[in-house]
């Protein structure tokens, strides 16, 4: 706290008394000039009571009063006077002051208006206080809806590239889905078109197998088949393909070959082999009489025979086996014509 020094004493001189002195608002010819008073052992006992009756004519009451007003005015301003009762008064240059104390001084005196005056300092700074308090308050309440737009804006953000994250998921999974499905489409379609065109290709191969083969009868019925099982039979089941047909019926070569055993051949009745230039057999068995001679070249539909009923047989029919590169195990004639582009 700042303090204004005390005044040095200067010579009191009554022709140059100050119009304005402190406590005063202008010059009283009841105050002095004083006489330079001595003081004895007497007076000392009575000085109180001396200076008290000296100034009893309101001076003391007054200048307490603006004295007091003065000083809280000071420090409102930001000093503070020190008053000496040892010293003769000074003259004190007072700030501007606010305009709320200069109309609380102007209002009243003595100690209400020293009150009033700390009342204004004590609400004004209140007033200060509060309004400080409410603008940290209102900054504080913005920063926090601040923070929470933007923690909302970050989850939102989060939630949009999340949820365009999963739509892109699931785009990507049904483009795979749909080429995964177009693939196996396009699998089955080539797949399909590759059956086809075996199937073409095949058809087309025994089309042109089946103008080099051709059935040994024309006019038949099918009464045994290959692997039928029955005590006629030595072997203990049907090694052929049984033709029925009225004896005297046209026997044809099924495809060119040669001929490499044309005679008797005991339950066989008269037998006639033609042998394939892939090595394979023709057995033509049962036959009433034969037309080709061993070593003779025949070609596909050449007649080497009639149908008979020679040999263990129970009525005229043409046997016929088929015995792949020669070999005394025969296989079913029935499937080996059909791969010929045949149809019995």
């Amino acid at each position: 706290m700042a303090s204004n020094p005390p005044a040095p004493t200067a010579p009191f001189v009554p022709s140059q008394r100050q119009p304005d002195t402190f406590g005063y608002g202008s010059y009283r010819s009841d105050e002095g000039p004083w006489e330079e008073w001595n003081p004895t052992e007497e007076s000392l006992s009575s000085r109180g009571r001396h200076r008290v009756a000296k100034q009893r004519g309101g001076g003391l009451a007054r200048s307490s009063t603006v004295l007091g007003v003065g000083v809280i005015a000071a420090v409102g301003a930001g000093g503070m006077a020190s008053a000496n009762t040892g010293k003769p008064p000074v003259s004190i240059s007072l700030p501007d002051l606010p305009t709320s104390v200069s109309s609380l001084l102007g209002e009243g005196t003595g100690h209400q208006a020293t009150q009033t005056a700390l009342s204004s300092v004590t609400t004004t700074t209140a007033t200060d206080a509060d309004s400080s308090s409410s603008d940290a308050g209102e900054a504080l309440r913005s920063r926090i809806i601040a923070q929470a737009a933007q923690q909302r804006s970050q989850l939102d953000t989060k939630a949009s590239a999340k949820a365009v994250a999963a739509a892109d998921k699931a785009v990507a999974d049904a483009e795979a889905k749909a080429e995964q499905a177009a693939a196996a489409k396009a699998a089955d379609a080539k797949d399909k078109a590759e059956a086809s065109a075996k199937q073409k290709a095949e058809q087309a191969r025994l089309a042109a197998l089946a103008k080099q083969y051709t059935l040994p009868v024309v006019s038949y019925t099918i009464t045994g088949t290959f692997g039928q099982a029955g005590s006629m039979w030595s072997s203990g089941y049907h090694t052929g393909l049984d033709f029925a047909a009225p004896t005297g019926t046209l026997i044809k070569a099924v495809h060119s070959g040669t001929v490499t055993e044309a005679g008797w051949a005991g339950s066989y009745g008269y037998r006639t082999i033609i042998t394939l230039d892939d090595g394979t057999e023709l057995w033509f068995c049962h036959q009433s009489s034969i037309g080709v001679k061993v070593g003779q070249k025949v070609s596909t539909g050449d007649v080497i025979g009639r149908v008979g009923a020679t040999g263990n047989v129970t009525g005229p029919h043409l046997h016929l086996e088929v015995h792949p590169g020669g070999q005394a195990t025969a296989i079913d004639p029935m499937t080996w014509l059909r791969g010929k582009g045949l149809n019995p």
